[in-house]
């Protein structure tokens, strides 16, 4: 009980710096909602753009998305991980966090 505690106060902790930075890295993307918008819809516009992905579990993952298909979303130049690139299932993507200003 104790780790999970903390690991949501730290997750917390990070969520405030980030905004409180206003993550200097993150590329302004421009979204208009859509109510047939998907994730993946959301990820193939955001291609190229600099994106958080928070996952199903509570991880969160920032990069540049390289590509889409029809299972999996490519991140390359993942923050923090310098030679890293990820490859999400985007069925565990709960959601996509963008710099809207």
């Amino acid at each position: 009980m104790k780790r999970a505690m903390k690991r949501a106060v730290a997750a917390g902790l990070l969520g405030l710096l980030m905004v409180g930075s206003g993550n200097l890295l993150a590329q302004e993307i421009k979204v208009e909602f859509k109510p047939a918008m998907t994730v993946r819809s959301l990820l193939a516009d955001a291609t190229g753009k600099r994106v958080i992905l928070r996952l199903e579990a509570g991880e969160e993952i920032e990069g540049t998305v390289s590509a889409v298909g029809e299972q999996l979303v490519h991140i390359s130049k993942l923050a923090r991980r310098d030679f890293f690139d990820a490859y999400v299932n985007i069925d565990r993507v709960a959601a996509v966090i963008v710099k809207a200003k």
